[in-house]
C-alpha cells in the first residue's frame, strides 16, 4: 500500500504541542510535507520562540511518523515564527517592532524591574529577537541590572542607537543622564521623553520589546498604556494583601484602556533557609495565584525569594545569564514561553494589509 500524506498528518495528529496543550496538524504548524518513496520532510513552524525545546519535539515527531508502514527516512525541520499580534484599537505598530509587553505593577519593590530583565533574556536564550524600554524616567535600573554604561550614538542626530547586552536590544534614560542626578520633571515632560526614547530608537527587528513600566497607576502609566501600542501586559505582585491591592488597581488600568493581560507573575513567593533548607512564606501564600483566578487571567509561575537573584541583577548579569541551567532560570524561562505562547494565541495584526487611504480635495 503506498505511502500517503494523510496517513502521515494522522500519525502525527496525536503529537501534542506541550506549550499549547493542541495538537500540531489541526493548529496548521505542519508544514511543507512531502512523501517521496519511503523518504518523508516536513517543517514544524512554531509562533513563538523555543529553542531549548526543539530537540524534544523533533524526537516525538520523528518517532509518529516512523509508526507508519513504509516509512524508512524522516527528516523535520522546526523553526519559530513570531508575527505582530494585534493592539489597542487606534494606535499604531512601531516600525521593526513586533510585539511590545508591558511588565507592570501597582507598586515598588515588588521584582518587576528584576522580572522584566530576566523575562527579557529568557526570550532571547530561546531564540527571539528582544529589546528593552527602561520606562520608569526616575528610577531607571536597567542600565545596571544589564551591565551597560555607555551612551546611545546617533548617525543623523534625530535617531538614537539602542545599547546592547547578552543578546538584547535596550534603551533607557540612565543612558542619557548622570547617575546621581534625580529627574525633576512634572508627568507631561517625563511622559514626552519616554515617547521620544520608544519612538527615536532605531530598534532592530524585534520580536519583543519589554517595557519595564514605571509602578503606580498615575499619568505617566495611564498615558503609556493609551499611546504604546501594547500586544498585552503582565503583572508583577508579591503574594502579600498590601501588594495585591495596588497590583488589581494595575490589571483594572489596562483593561480599561483596552490592553489584554497576558497573567500574573507571583515574585518572592516563598523563602528556602539556604543553610537549613526551611520554607517559609513570607510575604503570604498564594496571593497571586487567588488574584490571577479572581480576574479569570492567567498564572503565569511563581518565584523565590532568593539573595542569588538580588545579588546577580545588582552586579550586572541577571540569573538567566549568570545561571542558565540552574532552577530559577528555569522558572524564568517557563514564565517567558507562557507569555509567548499566550502572545501566539492572540489575533494577528493586520494594519499592514490595508492600503492607507488619502483624501485630497480638487481644486
Amino acid at each position: 500500500m503506498a505511502l500517503t500524506e494523510q496517513a502521515l498528518l494522522d500519525a502525527l495528529k496525536p503529537v501534542i504541542d506541550p506549550n499549547t496543550g493542541k495538537d500540531f496538524v489541526s493548529t496548521k504548524a505542519v508544514k511543507n510535507l512531502r512523501v517521496d518513496g519511503g523518504d518523508v520532510t516536513f517543517d514544524i513552524e512554531l509562533g513563538y520562540p523555543a529553542k531549548s525545546q526543539v530537540a524534544l519535539l523533533r524526537k516525538s515527531l520523528i518517532a509518529a511518523a516512523r509508526g507508519v508502514p513504509g516509512v524508512e527516512n524522516v527528516s523535520v525541520q522546526i523553526a519559530s515564527k513570531v508575527i505582530a499580534h494585534s493592539v489597542q484599537r487606534g494606535v499604531q505598530l512601531l516600525p521593526n517592532v513586533k510585539n511590545i509587553i508591558a511588565v507592570a505593577s501597582g507598586k515598588g519593590g515588588v521584582g518587576k524591574s528584576t522580572t522584566a530583565v530576566n523575562l527579557a533574556l529568557a526570550l532571547a536564550a530561546e531564540g527571539a529577537t528582544v529589546g528593552v524600554l527602561d520606562a520608569d524616567i526616575y528610577g531607571p535600573s536597567q542600565p545596571t541590572m544589564l551591565g551597560i554604561d555607555a551612551r546611545p550614538e546617533s548617525s543623523d542626530g534625530k535617531t538614537m542607537e539602542p545599547l546592547e547586552n547578552y543578546g538584547v536590544q535596550v534603551m533607557s534614560i540612565g543612558f542619557l543622564i548622570e547617575p546621581d542626578n534625580p529627574m525633576i520633571w512634572r508627568g507631561p515632560m517625563a511622559t514626552q521623553a519616554l515617547d521620544q526614547l520608544l519612538k527615536q530608537t532605531n530598534w532592530r527587528d524585534v520580536d519583543y520589546l519589554i517595557v519595564d513600566m514605571p509602578p503606580g497607576t498615575g499619568d505617566i502609566q495611564l498615558t503609556l498604556s493609551q499611546r504604546v501600542p501594547l500586544t498585552g501586559a503582565v503583572i508583577v505582585t508579591t503574594p502579600q494583601d498590601i501588594a495585591l491591592l495596588d497590583a488589581r488597581k494595575g490589571l483594572k488600568m489596562f483593561e480599561k484602556v483596552g490592553v489584554p493581560i497576558l497573567g500574573v507573575v507571583e515574585n518572592m513567593a516563598v523563602h528556602v533557609c539556604s543553610n537549613c533548607g526551611h520554607v517559609e512564606h513570607i510575604f503570604g501564600a498564594d496571593g497571586g495565584k487567588r488574584m490571577a483566578a479572581e480576574y479569570g487571567v492567567d498564572y503565569l509561575g511563581a518565584l523565590p525569594l532568593n539573595l542569588s537573584i538580588r545579588e546577580q541583577t545588582d552586579a550586572g548579569r541577571p540569573t538567566v545569564v549568570s545561571e542558565p541551567d540552574g532552577e530559577i532560570a528555569r522558572l524564568y524561562m517557563e514564565v517567558a514561553r507562557r507569555v509567548a505562547v499566550k502572545i501566539a494565541e492572540r489575533a494577528k495584526d493586520y494594519s499592514a494589509k490595508f492600503p492607507t487611504i488619502s483624501i485630497s480635495k480638487n481644486t
